[in-house]
């Protein structure tokens, strides 16, 4: 039943005629562990204003951030993950993130860099039964508002690896989108930030992570 409630908004937001008071905010997940779980603090809101610019959505500017055993963890339909380090998830905290993404629910994992072996065992809590797959580059995900042909656009070099989108499918439907060895959300944030960031960079992450948060709130 979310995905239709989100859906809904969406729609609401990119066909209003005039401004309307913010529809949804998106989350950033406060997880435990002891990692960075609030890294990039400039990226979800310059990804939100880009969003709000170029899709012309009216989405929440302030993040909001939700922990796992929150109930409120079921009312944003978009959530955003990342750090560099240690993540644990609980036992409840894996269920409760279960039921909100077969409820209609988008997960973006985004590793930080060193995020990797400790996220994959932790989401193997919540889908046991599910693998993290590569998405091609026909997905629609890359293939939104914005034009990817060639995948996930690389932000920083990390270990010099390809950039590579993996997905968990649940039932035919992409409720995580795992951006590794991208480094979208530092893609986001302020230029400046990071002094060999280019603008053209800059752009070019914000352009995917809007592709991120349309398909996450328009796929059946």
């Amino acid at each position: 039943m979310l995905k239709y409630l989100y859906l809904a908004f969406f729609c609401l937001l990119l066909t209003a005629a005039a401004p309307v008071a913010p529809s949804f905010r998106i989350a950033k997940l406060h997880y435990g562990g002891g990692g960075d779980w609030y890294a990039n603090k400039t990226s979800l809101p310059n990804l939100i204003r880009f969003c709000n610019q170029t899709l012309k959505a009216n989405i929440n500017p302030e993040e909001a951030t939700v922990e796992l055993d929150s109930p409120e963890l079921l009312t944003y339909p978009f959530i955003h993950m990342t750090g560099h380090g240690n993540v644990s998830f609980t036992d409840a905290e894996a269920r409760n993130l279960r039921r909100y993404l077969m409820g209609g629910g988008f997960l973006h994992i985004d590793d930080n860099y060193g995020l990797d072996k400790f996220i994959r065992p932790e989401m193997k809590k919540v889908f046991p039964e599910l693998e993290f797959v590569e998405l091609p580059f026909t997905h629609p995900i890359y293939h939104q508002k914005f034009q990817f042909p060639r995948g996930l656009p690389k932000v920083h070099e990390h270990e010099g690896k390809r950039p590579q989108g993996f997905g968990l499918l649940y039932k035919g439907r992409l409720v995580c989108f795992y951006s590794f060895e991208c480094d979208l959300g530092n893609g986001w944030e302020d230029l400046g930030t990071y002094p060999e960031d280019t603008p053209a960079t800059h752009e070019a992450a914000l352009k995917m992570g809007a592709n991120l948060v349309t398909y996450a709130l328009t796929q059946d």
